[in-house]
């Protein structure tokens, strides 16, 4: 059912995974790609299909979906994505197995959500210091945003409107995208993005929802 470079987000259950669904106000408090069957020889020897996370106190690591098995999870699919950068996204985030958790990232995500006095969102971006600033370090979503941002593949961008040129329409407006900075980013940006499909296996399943046991027909039975 999983695809390479499809997103697995979790509703986690420890003390930082409720500050994170506090902060974001959202269900999603971790995000982890999938990085395919195929490239698991070496990452994670318990079992595939293999995930690569940025965990807090291991940094980011590989580990398997079974993991995740007993948690609230849903899975997001970057829609187009081409093979040859598909391959991209994935080695991406392999490549940086071992690198550290960047916790001062989450600190100043912190103060990015946490209300403040009237000073506007612009200016709050251009007054933190977004993490430590080491490239061998991460959090979840700042690592998979990394990933896609690297390809050019849209989670959530800045959008303007700029007056074009156009050989067929003449002059017409165009929409232009900006990169957002990737330590801004949250689990929950995956869920809303417009540009990640949401998967949902018994779905995908030709589910019929006919063949269903239901308890009190078969006591009635």
């Amino acid at each position: 059912m999983l695809r390479p470079a499809d997103i697995l987000l979790v509703d986690g259950n420890s003390r930082v995974s409720a500050a994170i669904k506090c902060l974001t106000q959202s269900t999603w408090s971790h995000v982890a790609m999938h990085v395919g069957d195929f490239r698991a020889t070496g990452l994670c020897p318990e079992a595939a299909p293999v995930l690569v996370e940025a965990d807090l106190k291991q940094g980011v690591i590989a580990v398997s979906l079974g993991k995740y098995a007993q948690r609230n999870t849903r899975i997001c699919r970057p829609v187009g994505l081409s093979e040859d950068d598909c391959h991209r996204v994935c080695d991406f985030v392999i490549e940086r197995i071992r690198h550290a958790y960047d916790l001062r990232n989450v600190i100043d995500l912190a103060r990015y959500r946490l209300p403040v006095p009237p000073v506007p969102v612009y200016w709050r971006r251009r007054m933190l210091e977004l993490g430590s600033g080491d490239p061998t370090r991460a959090i979840c979503s700042t690592l998979i945003a990394q990933a896609f941002q690297s390809v050019r593949y849209p989670i959530l961008p800045h959008t303007e409107y700029r007056t074009m040129e156009d050989e067929v329409s003449g002059t017409g407006k165009r929409r232009i995208l900006r990169t957002r900075h990737s330590s801004l980013f949250t689990p929950r940006d995956f869920d809303v993005s417009p540009w990640f499909r949401i998967i949902k296996p018994t779905l995908e399943r030709n589910f019929d929802y006919r063949t269903l046991a239901w308890a009190d027909r078969m006591d009635n039975a």
